[in-house]
């Protein structure tokens, strides 16, 4: 039950409901009363007689708007799906929950409605690398994908689907409030002065930290299955040129991609510094919307591509992806190949910082002796929170004696990859109060933290006095946490 709990917390945390997904995409109709209706395909040259001017039947209402920020509109589904989130997590909400959640989301609408003013974009990749990760850690919570697809009654693809405007969401928000906070600093003395007079309990407690060392080996693909995908992308790329489908129809059927492929691979317009570089290269290059470019390899895998649009510096096209498989031989060569290197480190015949920088195909660790970097608000630090690593990594690390050099293991990596890898524990910080002289950055992140978080609740009041907001009558007697919703 507690990984099904897991699994749960998880999902709620990324899903939203399927009628707030079905508004986002345009399938569903606002009625006079705020109703969120089922939308019927009817014939373009339909006239619309006396029955349809009648108010909706209870049972066709499938959601309703209950706010609108901006442009952005909040339904019931939306407070339900934040209500069920809140009571499974045990959060406590200030004031009336009826009234909290609403303002809550209403809150996050104004920082997307200002990410859409200021141009704030989320890459087709980015959002794909992120459900990706998602989705393996929901298979890793169940316990497999049979499991996860089990216990949600959803196919992964399904999964996917549902997570990709949530996670673009997110991503929009932080990249937002990042933007905002961008240039505040604290210096030393603001530091100390906040911490001088507080109770020793109030003084942070710094979690078990740990630095962690890897090498990791991408297993050999099989130069078989590398000719099976380029002969497949070579064929789709006959059957659209001699005119026996499309480009897009193509791409629904067999791109994985999953973002893309349900819009007929089509990505939104994007700049080169958006896409992965190689690809960038041939989809700028190309300039006739009936061509299809030549096989192009990422780290993601192998595509085609199709262009649709220009503008001044940025391109819309279509791609399909192909990923070729790994096999279970290639993944037993690596670990084997894994566990030889670390029976020598051991031995003493070289050293892991040796290894890490002649044999390990992390391109961003190998150059720092396989050190492994941990990327925060306050920059880059060598240092992680157990939660912190990635899952597989933790796992191995958490049993580990400083020093050690574990066995290999299967993961996956921020790319989406299966890899191999093995790890040494470099050092471990046990939990402690922190203190001025050996934990100032953390001293300084809580004084950071509190500064963003007082510079945004004025960003919000000040948000609020040229935005549009339009809410039910019910909500207009809310005690609110900010004053200017009720115009």
């Amino acid at each position: 039950m507690r990984i099904l709990r897991k699994i749960a917390l998880a999902a709620m945390g990324l899903l939203v409901l399927s009628a707030s997904m079905t508004a986002r995409s345009g399938k569903v109709t606002e009625s006079r009363g705020g109703n969120v209706m089922a939308q019927n395909d009817a014939p373009a040259d339909s006239t619309v007689g006396a029955e349809d001017l009648q108010p909706p039947r209870e049972s066709s209402v499938v959601d309703e708007v209950i706010w609108v920020v901006g442009d952005e509109a909040i339904l019931k589904s939306d407070v339900e799906v934040m209500r069920l989130q809140a009571a499974m997590e045990g959060i406590k909400l200030n004031g009336d929950p009826d009234c909290a959640i609403p303002e809550l989301i209403a809150v996050q609408k104004l920082y997307l409605h200002q990410a859409a003013i200021d141009s704030i974009e989320v890459s087709e990749s980015d959002i794909t690398q992120g459900v990706e990760q998602q989705i393996n850690y929901l298979i890793n919570a169940a316990g497999g994908r049979e499991k996860l697809e089990e216990y949600r009654n959803q196919t992964l693809a399904q999964m996917r689907l549902q997570m990709r405007d949530e996670y673009r969401d997110r991503q929009m928000i932080e990249r937002m409030k990042e933007k905002l906070v961008s240039n505040l600093t604290v210096t030393p003395a603001d530091v100390r002065a906040y911490f001088k007079n507080i109770p020793q309990d109030s003084v942070p407690f710094v979690p078990t930290e740990v630095e962690v060392q890897i090498i990791t080996r991408q297993p050999r693909i099989e130069q078989e299955e590398l000719n099976n995908v380029k002969d497949r992308l070579r064929s789709y790329t006959e059957r659209v040129t001699s005119g026996e489908t499309t480009f897009a129809t193509l791409a629904r059927l067999y791109s994985e991609d999953p973002g893309s492929a349900r819009q007929g691979g089509e990505l939104d317009y994007a700049g080169r510094g958006t896409l992965d570089p190689a690809f960038a290269s041939v989809a700028f290059n190309l300039t006739d919307p009936n061509k299809i470019s030549k096989i192009v390899e990422t780290e993601f895998g192998f595509h085609i591509i199709q262009l649709v649009d220009k503008r001044g510096e940025k391109i819309k096209c279509r791609h399909i992806l192909l990923k070729p498989k790994v096999s279970r031989a290639s993944i037993d060569d690596a670990i084997a190949r894994l566990d030889s290197t670390a029976t020598d480190i051991r031995e003493g015949k070289f050293t892991f910082d040796v290894a890490a920088s002649y044999i390990s195909d992390d391109k961003d660790t190998k150059n720092n002796h396989g050190l492994m970097a941990n990327y925060s608000e306050a920059g880059r630090t060598s240092r992680f929170r157990m939660q912190d690593l990635p899952s597989e990594v933790a796992r191995v690390v958490e049993k580990m004696s400083v020093g050690e050099i574990s066995n290999a293991f299967q993961m996956v990596n921020e790319k989406g990859k299966t890899v191999c890898a093995i790890v040494k524990l470099k050092s471990r910080i046990e939990g402690h109060r922190a203190t001025i002289t050996e934990d100032f950055q953390v001293m300084k992140d809580v004084v950071l933290s509190k500064r963003r978080e007082e510079f945004l609740k004025a960003w919000v009041k000040n948000k609020l006095r040229t935005t549009y907001v339009y809410m039910k009558d019910r909500y207009r007697n809310c005690n609110f946490e900010y004053e200017g919703w009720v115009k």
